[in-house]
């Protein structure tokens, strides 16, 4: 009987391997990036046509090859970065495999042009599919010069697989970007079909950020830094109020190396607990410097995975380092039991205050205390504020002495005490009407408490309705007819306005334009990261358009995180989530009232919003009954 295990031909094992190594143009990108940072160099240029389907080239100043090893790291296994098993506990350099070359040299047409500085000539090498075609020597400038044409070429297949061009762009941009701020020092620049995306020059951290994610980001960056025997942590959190609904902008690096790992997250996120709403996530970018003796990188094949011998020593002090960063950085409420407030404020030491406990004159203790020198501004300020809270004490005075038992509203006739100003929903065009519902009546209609939720009596009971969850519900089912219809309103700016996105969120807009403008967004692309919003959805919240798009493209970006949904769901859950936020606690009309319940009963599943929340309940008389213990 014949033998039938045979050795597999390199050509077919390096196919293989890319399998692992090459699942899109964005791993051409990680590998040919950090073999220029391996390699010294101080300026590195990223071409890129066609997101990565057509070009990929990369052109550093670092070490360069000889001839020889130019033609060596096209074989599989072959490295210069160890030697001996023990080196695999003690990696510094970003490869080690030897298998990304000729992984991409086997699914690809690869020209490669590097020479030392030393050398008078370089070499020049072309590979296709893993086969030799072109070993010569050639005039080019010291350093390496990497093109990688047609990726997937000789693998129809796996280029069927590949996403858009906007999808894969934004996988390329992720990659520029963790290779970009773990090397600050170094100049980056990257380019697609022809068009400069960024140009980045060599300098600190935290201009390197600022020049990545936009201007808006050094308002909100926290240093962080903490120094112990095994490990160190430095780098930058985003102050609290800037968290958002997604955690796409979380940078953690080991030894430079970006790394995911979600212990050391949940540890960040611990110490911003009680600083940030539930739901959010906030930024950081924080480098993690240990002994490589003490952690694993040899995990998966793409090295982002990494494991710590001690894992808990490095939470405990990354907890701690960000948790410090909060504190120095005053973003952490604090309590000082030493300082006696009374005196750290020159407002409070003015004695025409109207909080002044004595009209004429100064206690005893206030007297002695040392008062700071206050200029003639100040001085006028200080006047200005006593004269506008002149005669609040009478005033307090004689809301208190007001029947505690008397109601906010008079039910049966116009507002007794207050009337509040009324904002109009541009989703339902209702005229602001006064409630007149008594309490003899309020059985014959709905009506609202606390701005929020909507009763309405029932055969069985009570029916109470969530607002905000019932509109996000009305309005899904509305921008997903505008979808799938292709007929969504939109209302004209008087004047355009410009809106400038991070260059990911953008080429996520390119993704999903056609959905967009289905629901009434009108854009036109002015620049590589910016467009002119002409017109917007005719029931868009009052808002900011930057504010807007970029909300929308939050919750965009959440669900697609979250949850297995097409573009067009996706996009109508958005949107309705987004626009329903403004109605979670908004003052309505008797008829938007009922409109609102009408409309909610008219859907198609008016129990849940498009996520699940429930949006209403029912008590029936004998829930309510038992509440009284009847």
């Amino acid at each position: 009987m014949l033998d039938i295990i045979q050795l597999l031909p390199d050509s077919i094992a390096n196919q293989i391997a890319a399998g692992e190594v090459v699942q899109r143009p964005a791993s051409v990108v990680k590998e040919l990036l950090e073999n220029s940072i391996d390699a010294q160099a101080t300026s590195v240029h990223l071409i890129i046509k066609e997101a990565g389907k057509t070009l990929i080239q990369v052109i550093d100043n670092g070490l360069g090859m000889s001839e020889t090893d130019a033609r060596m790291c096209f074989e599989r296994h072959a490295t210069s970065k160890i030697r001996t098993s023990e080196d695999l506990f003690k990696i510094k350099t970003m490869g080690f495999r030897g298998e990304a070359m000729a992984s991409i040299a086997a699914v690809s047409q690869v020209e490669m042009r590097t020479r030392r500085e030393g050398d008078e000539l370089g070499t020049l090498l072309k590979i296709e599919a893993s086969e030799m075609k072109t070993q010569e020597p050639t005039q080019t400038p010291f350093g390496t010069n990497t093109q990688v044409k047609n990726l997937f070429y000789n693998v129809p297949a796996r280029r069927n697989f590949l996403k858009s061009n906007p999808v894969e762009m934004r996988h390329i941009i992720d990659e520029f970007q963790r290779v970009a701020l773990a090397n600050s020092e170094i100049t980056f620049t990257l380019h697609h079909n022809e068009t400069e995306i960024y140009n980045l020059q060599g300098g600190k951290l935290s201009r390197r950020i600022v020049d990545l994610f936009g201007k808006n980001y050094r308002e909100q960056l926290a240093s962080c830094q903490e120094e112990t025997p095994f490990v160190s942590v430095h780098g930058y959190v985003g102050k609290p109020e800037f968290a958002k609904k997604t955690r796409g902008e979380q940078f953690f690096f080991a030894n430079n190396r970006f790394i995911k790992n979600s212990y050391l997250n949940h540890a960040v996120m611990t110490a911003f607990e009680g600083l940030i709403p539930d739901g959010t996530h906030p930024f950081y970018v924080l480098f993690i410097e240990i002994d490589p003796i003490h952690i694993d990188i040899n995990v998966h094949p793409t090295k982002t995975e990494i494991k710590f011998d001690d894992e808990r020593t490095v939470y405990a002090i990354m907890q701690a380092a960000v948790r410090r960063a909060m504190s120095q950085h005053n973003l952490t409420p604090s309590l000082d039991f030493e300082t006696d407030i009374n005196f750290t404020n020159n407002f409070f030491q003015f004695n025409n205050s109207p909080f002044s406990t004595q009209s004429s004159g100064t206690s005893q203790e206030t007297r002695d205390y040392p008062k700071p020198e206050v200029s003639p501004r100040e001085k006028s300020n200080l006047s200005n504020w006593s004269q506008l809270y002149e005669g609040l004490e009478r005033s307090v005075d004689a809301f208190e002495r007001k029947d505690e038992s008397q109601s906010r509203f008079d039910f049966g006739n116009d507002f007794s005490v207050e009337q509040p100003m009324t904002v109009q929903s541009r989703a339902n065009q209702f005229p602001v009407q006064k409630p007149q519902i008594g309490y003899s009546d309020s059985d014959s209609g709905a009506f609202q408490i606390h701005n929020r939720y909507i009763v309405a009596q029932i055969k069985s009971g009570m029916l109470l309705i969530d607002q905000r969850a019932a509109y996000e519900r009305i309005l899904f089912e509305k921008y997903l007819q505008h979808l799938q219809k292709r007929n969504g309103a939109s209302q004209t700016l008087l004047f355009p306005k410009t809106v400038k996105l991070t260059l990911a969120d953008f080429h996520l807009v390119l993704e999903i334009q056609d959905e967009i403008r289905n629901l009434g967004f009108v854009l036109s692309v002015i620049g590589h990261d910016e467009f002119i919003v002409n017109g917007i959805p005719t029931d868009c919240p009052d808002e900011n358009e930057q504010q807007l798009i970029e909300g929308l493209l939050e919750q965009f970006k959440y669900n697609e995180a979250h949850l297995h949904l097409d573009k067009t769901e996706n996009i109508a859950r958005s949107m309705a989530r987004r626009s329903a936020g403004r109605f979670g606690n908004h003052k309505l009309a008797t008829l938007e009232i009922n409109n609102l319940v009408e409309q909610l009963f008219a859907s198609s599943n008016p129990n849940y919003t498009p996520s699940g929340e429930t949006t209403m309940r029912i008590l029936g008389l004998e829930e309510i009954s038992g509440l009284f213990l009847k």
